[in-house]
């Protein structure tokens, strides 16, 4: 496998994730409640006290449905770039995309979470405007990223080795 084609992959997978950020949380998705639940507590508790309180945990419906079909879509995309990059067994798909996903999770939570997702009004939920310090909560992110994150990347990156398995 290609290191110069891994580190394309990279950046192509980090511009194709902010997009598909950018794309999600515009306009009233952001209020949606499988938007809802990324964002910490306090900012979720200020959000509901004038707003209608709805369950936006891990085991919520519209939760899991969104976590699901990210799986799929991440192996998807995780699929071609394993493939690109030439992985011809379970371990190089699985080591590949468990790369790739270690490295979203770190991009999403250095850059999206701690720069953009901070600091952009675009992401801030009606009412929780003036919590600036709530949505520079580096902790909580960087909690989210390690767990589930770390259990959230096993899945496609297993998903992507066995399909490699049978492709291949």
């Amino acid at each position: 496998m290609s290191i110069w084609v891994i580190l394309i992959e990279m950046i192509v997978f980090a511009a194709i994730f902010t997009a598909i950020i950018f794309i999600y949380y515009r306009g009233d998705r952001k209020y949606s409640l499988a938007s809802i639940h990324n964002y910490p507590p306090d900012i979720q508790e200020e959000y509901f006290k004038t707003h209608e309180q709805v369950d936006v945990s891990y085991k919520s419906k519209n939760v899991i449905l969104t976590k699901s079909f990210g799986v799929l879509l991440f192996t998807g995309i995780l699929l071609v770039c394993a493939l690109v990059a030439g992985a011809k067994t379970f371990w190089q798909g699985f080591g590949l995309t468990f790369g790739l996903m270690a490295w979203i999770g770190i991009y999403d939570t250095c850059f999206l979470d701690w720069v953009l997702f901070a600091n952009l009004p675009m992401f801030r939920l009606e009412g929780t405007e003036h919590m600036d310090k709530a949505y520079h909560q580096k902790w909580f992110h960087a909690k989210g990223m390690l767990f589930p994150g770390i259990i959230f990347a096993l899945i496609p990156a297993a998903l992507v080795g066995w399909l490699v398995t049978l492709i291949r």
